[in-house]
């Protein structure tokens, strides 16, 4: 039987694609990326993201699944992509040959013949154009052996397709970014559960794009803990130091999770108010982290507020003035 690997996210195309290559008796094994940037992190009626969501397609295709997740190596290209971003901070050219090296690598792995993806012409603006698909290919080795079921008839005849080995009459024509073709043909299937049918990428995102770009163009080496911090709170630098600090009780405590050695925590003391992680060597911007807090906890701070601030274990107090909405707004960064 023939094998392939197919890049599943769990959501919409990528699901038809690989139903698609089932029903012609193709041997699909899954691969999923996991990625931080993700923005599907609630997908389905049980929640978890494109991770279980695509371990739930998986499933009930009877199909072996692959998860692997962008690692270090993916913040280098973040940070210098070779074929530039898109509206944000998205490498989306750059993103697909590193998922498609990745794919390349496993179908030799696995004696596979080609790789699946339910991409689709014309849906992304940056990475779904037909030179954009031929510079993905060749940078990651798999020229004539992506298979792109959905807009397959909208392209040339891959590999797969000329050896006998897919029925390209039984592929799709779809262009664009309206999925009502993949609505129709989802319920033809019976597949009636796809919460994340085009998946997304918080790099796309122009504000939260504004704090990935402070923070991989001022610290070289960047921590798991670093991108998670960047789903929190507000972000501030102030002469050089990044500084953020809670919008809520929640918030509050997901930074205090994500200290890290040599970051100082600010809280208020005696009254209600946001904490502040600083980050790395502080010196002034802990007294500024201070006044951020009593800035933000308004009346609640009383007429001399008094904030913690705790470094490696100790513990000492200080009465911070509040920051000026001037100071505020040229420090901001998020």
């Amino acid at each position: 039987m023939t094998k392939a690997v197919a890049l599943l996210s769990g959501g919409l195309d990528s699901t038809l694609a690989v139903k698609m290559m089932i029903e012609q008796g193709i041997e699909v094994h899954a691969l999923n990326f996991t990625s931080v940037f993700c923005t599907c992190n609630h997908g389905g009626k049980d929640g978890g993201g494109c991770r279980s969501e695509s371990k739930r397609v998986a499933e009930e295709f009877g199909i072996p699944l692959k998860v692997l997740a962008k690692g270090d190596d993916y913040i280098d290209i973040v940070r210098n992509p070779r074929h530039g971003y898109g509206k944000g901070v998205n490498p989306c050219v750059d993103c697909r040959v590193y998922m498609f090296k990745q794919a390349k690598a496993y179908m030799e792995e696995i004696g596979a013949s080609f790789v699946i993806t339910g991409e689709v012409l014309g849906q992304r603006p940056m990475s779904q154009r037909k030179d954009a698909f031929r510079i993905i290919e060749r940078e990651s080795g798999l020229e004539g052996l992506v298979l792109r079921p959905l807009s397959a008839k909208q392209l040339e005849p891959t590999t797969p397709e000329t050896l006998g080995l897919v029925d390209r009459d039984k592929l799709l024509a779809v262009l664009g970014r309206s999925r009502k073709d993949q609505m129709e043909l989802a319920e033809e299937y019976n597949l009636n559960d796809y919460p994340c049918p085009s998946g997304g990428c918080l790099l796309t995102d122009k504000i939260f794009s504004k704090k990935v770009r402070d923070l991989i163009f001022n610290k070289k080496d960047v921590s798991k803990k670093d991108l998670a911090l960047l789903k929190s709170g507000r972000h501030f630098r102030y002469n050089g130091v990044k500084i953020v600090v809670g919008r809520n009780e929640a918030d509050n405590a997901k930074l205090k999770n994500l200290i890290q050695p040599g970051d100082t925590l600010v809280e208020p003391s005696g009254f209600l108010g946001p904490a502040a992680i600083v980050a790395g060597e502080a010196g002034d911007a802990i007294a500024f982290a201070g006044g951020l807090i009593v800035r933000y906890a308004l009346d609640k701070a009383g007429a001399d507020p008094v904030v913690t601030v705790s470094r490696n274990g100790e513990a000492r107090d200080m009465r911070p003035a509040p920051v000026s909405d001037v100071v505020v707004e040229e420090t901001r960064i998020c």
